[in-house]
């Protein structure tokens, strides 16, 4: 089929045909006949290797290790090799990248799991975005400022005359109350309100005890109560926002944990791993009808990051030195080589002195991270929910069907399945699943999150919005 340029009649004949099994399981229950037939349609299409509509491309990201399948596709030839000319723009900032991808001056992006999700239910902005890949698993940590590191560290629990991990929240608590005595705030940082970084911060406080504070409709503050306020500051500018004192830690992606270690101006205290363990992180994202007009494209694209994550991942990170060089030039994330490969060579350093073995910091092809779960993306849904940016109390169904019109499986399966049948990857690669994992631990508090009862979920959690609550200026009220 390479090359096909039949007639629209046949060629829609030919996609019919082609529809896998796979696609229409992973598309049960998603919208009307209309919307499932066209979403086949879309399916069928990216399982051939057809005429690319669109061969000039372009996709943004943000200056982090995690966009490196992007970075990977384009050195290494995967965009080229399925027909595509890719531009890759790094963005100032989150929000400018989602206004390039809403407004079309991005094709897609390298994006914020949260992004698409809040897109689609309207909060912050609307537009109808899909995520038909993950980028990838962990990535991310918490880092404190040297002053703060210094008022916990002697009272921590030590293994080997070294801080004992996970180092959990509560060792805070007598910083926030030293601060309050003094008629000040401790206040921490992260990069954006729908960002995984806010959430893990949000619940890693919660987990120890502080309240990261409530959002009012149309509030993206989300201070309302707050133990410890969190506010937005973009990646790269995390650690001289620390320097400066202006927050007295933060939450936010590689090489900035690094960056302040390096610096020595703060202490990493926790990953996102010993948060939640395995964490799905960022995602590929862009606009549905992108997606539906340049089926051809898209796959494409798909397939070149598919084969960019395997690259590296494989061969036990052999990859990954020359993936760090790539990763440190201005064009990409342009931080030192040193700082890059201190998180993405299966090691981290909390502090000088303190370096431990992180095989899985990060991931971005083994155990199926490139895969889309439904599970995934109601899990960032309940978490809207749980601190306010969701006003008010939704049904299971709702978090499904808002999961499955955002993240796409469909898609991914496609693509996947046409580099399994050509040998490129291993079929074992592709999972067989119906787009939730089961039930999931691995969590610092040790609550269980079970994608298929997201309300349950929610119930569980002592620092939260219970069912029947809403916020408002003066707090929380309801039942």
């Amino acid at each position: 089929m390479k090359g096909f340029e039949g007639s629209a009649v046949g060629r829609r004949r030919v996609i019919a045909a082609l529809v896998s099994a796979a696609a229409c399981l992973a598309l049960a229950g998603c919208g009307s006949s209309s919307e499932t037939a066209a979403s086949e349609d879309t399916a069928a299409a990216a399982s051939l290797d057809g005429a690319i509509e669109k061969p000039n491309v372009k996709l943004g990201f943000i200056k982090l290790t995690d966009m490196a399948p992007l970075a990977i596709a384009k050195e290494k030839g995967f965009f080229a090799e399925e027909g595509l000319n890719v531009e890759l723009q790094p963005q100032a900032n989150w929000k400018v990248l989602l206004d390039g991808v809403i407004g079309g001056q991005l094709d897609g992006a390298h994006m914020l799991a949260g992004q698409p999700l809040a897109a689609t239910i309207g909060y912050g902005t609307k537009a109808d975005l899909i995520a038909p890949l993950s980028l990838d698993l962990n990535g991310n940590a918490i880092t404190l400022s040297n002053k703060v590191w210094a008022m916990i560290e002697p009272e921590l629990p030590k293994e080997s005359g070294k801080p004992k991990h996970p180092i959990s929240a509560a060792a805070l608590k007598p910083v926030v109350a030293s601060y309050e005595r003094q008629g000040k705030q401790f206040k921490m940082g992260m990069v954006f309100p729908v960002s995984t970084h806010n959430y893990e911060l949000r619940y890693w406080l919660a987990a120890g005890g502080l309240n990261p504070g409530y959002y009012t409709p149309g509030d993206v503050g989300g201070t309302v109560a707050a133990d410890v306020p969190l506010s937005v500051t973009p990646p790269p500018q995390m650690p001289a926002t620390l320097e400066a004192g202006t927050i007295d830690g933060y939450c936010v992606g590689e090489p900035w944990n690094q960056a302040a270690v390096q610096k020595k101006i703060g202490v990493p205290v926790i990953t996102d791993d010993e948060i939640w363990h395995d964490n799905p992180e960022k995602v590929f994202g862009l606009r549905k009808d992108f997606a539906e007009k340049y089926p051809a494209t898209t796959a494409a694209i798909l397939r070149a990051l598919i084969k960019a994550q395997q690259w590296l991942d494989a061969d036990d990170g052999a990859n990954r030195a020359e993936a760090v060089k790539i990763l440190s030039q201005s064009n990409y994330v342009g931080a030192d080589p040193e700082v890059i490969a201190a998180s993405m060579t299966g090691k981290f350093t909390f502090e000088p002195g303190d370096t431990r073995a992180a095989k899985g910091f990060n991931i971005f092809f083994d155990k199926y991270a490139g895969y889309p779960f439904y599970s995934d993306a109601i899990w960032y849904l309940t978490q809207m929910r749980r601190w306010g940016q969701i006003a008010d109390d939704k049904t299971d169904q709702w978090y499904f069907d808002t999961a499955k019109a955002v993240y796409r499986p469909d898609l991914y399966l496609a693509a996947a399945k046409k580099l399994a049948a050509d040998g490129v990857i291993p079929s074992a690669a592709v999972p067989e699943s119906d787009g939730f994992r089961g039930p999931q631990g691995g969590f610092i508090d040790g609550v269980t999150y079970d994608g298929k009862a997201p309300n349950a979920y929610l119930a569980k959690f002592k620092i939260g919005l219970k069912q029947g609550q809403r916020v408002t200026a003066s707090g929380v009220s309801g039942s």
